[in-house]
């Protein structure tokens, strides 16, 4: 079982105002935070999202073929959270829609560091 994934940032306080934004529609919020570290989710719930300055002070990169999928409650939700990471300087990468067969739902797009995302739900 996932407890939580970890982005590397190069702005924390940028990567902030997305995750708590996407973090805010997915009615959850901060749940751990340091000077260079800020994890969302519910203690106890579901996995979690953290962005964190990478500890060995390089730069922070992205994993080539690495995404993580954030699970709506319906459709309308999988609008509003693509909605929201392009609005906080996210970027495209498949507007939501039908994908393959088995009513799976999505939308794709990457935080402002460039780390691949998709908001889903099936059937």
């Amino acid at each position: 079982m996932i407890g939580y994934v970890t982005f590397g940032t190069s702005d924390l306080a940028r990567a902030a105002a997305f995750y708590d934004a996407i973090a805010k529609e997915m009615g959850t919020g901060r749940m751990m935070e340091t000077d260079t570290f800020i994890a969302w989710g519910t203690p106890g719930g579901g996995a979690g999202i953290a962005a964190t300055l990478p500890y060995d002070g390089k730069p922070a990169t992205v994993g080539n073929g690495t995404m993580v999928a954030l699970e709506a409650k319906d459709k309308e939700q999988v609008h509003r959270l693509y909605k929201i990471a392009i609005t906080q300087g996210g970027t495209d990468e498949g507007p939501p829609g039908p994908r393959g067969e088995g009513g799976f739902y999505a939308a794709y797009f990457r935080d402002p560091d460039g780390n691949k995302l998709n908001a889903f739900i099936m059937g």
